[in-house]
This record gives structure tokens, sequence and C-alpha cells, in this order.
């Protein structure tokens, strides 16, 4: 069974930053692909930054050189460094993992999820 927990989340000021973690069982760290996605109140989840084990990589264009996705191999831990946020950063963030490559968890979904952390940016 997949465990993913994230924390992290909080409320900031616009300009501000918060790094997400995501810490998972060691079964679902070894998914081929891990990422987070976000969901805001009335709108769609969204792909915000995934990566897998070949090194690749995947931004939101939303989130391109304000957000960093990594990983703690050691800590089995998943994180995501977001600076210069903005009120429209905020959303529940949720950390995912699958088996597949990065472009069919972003199109179709991860057959892993975390309970989500939420993130709230003011003005």
């Amino acid at each position: 069974k997949g465990q993913l927990m994230e924390s992290g989340g909080g409320s900031v000021q616009a300009g501000g930053s918060l790094r997400l973690s995501c810490a998972a069982s060691e079964s679902t760290y070894g998914s081929y692909s891990m990422g987070w996605f976000r969901q805001a109140p009335g709108k769609e989840r969204e792909g915000v930054a995934a990566l897998d084990n070949d090194g690749n990589m995947r931004y939101a264009d939303s989130v391109m050189g304000r957000f960093t996705i990594s990983k703690d191999d050691a800590k089995n831990t998943l994180y995501l460094q977001m600076n210069s946020l903005k009120p429209e950063d905020t959303a529940m963030y949720y950390c995912a993992a699958d088996w597949g490559s990065i472009a069919i968890m972003w199109s179709v979904g991860a057959k892993f999820w975390g309970q989500g952390t939420q993130v709230n940016v003011s003005s």
C-alpha cells in the first residue's frame, strides 16, 4: 500500500517562500515518477512539478523559475521549494507517485496520493 505524507504548508505573504515535504514509504518511494499537484477551490487539479528516476523533470509554466522539485533518497522524501509565491499559488498541494512516466501521471493522475497540505498566499 502506498503511503505519502505531506508537510510544510502554511500561510505566507506574496513574495514569500515555503518548502513542502513528502515523506514516502520505501515501496512508494521506489515509484518511477513522483510529483506535486495542486487544486484550488472551484478549479481542476493541475500538475505543478514532477521528476522520474531517470532524472527527467517537468514543471507547469506557471511555476517555472519559481518552484524547484527535488528528492532525498536517504530520507525517502520528495520536496517542493516554492519561492516568489503569488496569491494564485493558493491551493491544496498533493504529493503523488506512479509506476508510469511523468507524462502519464500528469495527464491521467497517479496511483498513489497523499492527503494534501494547504498553502495560502495573501497579497
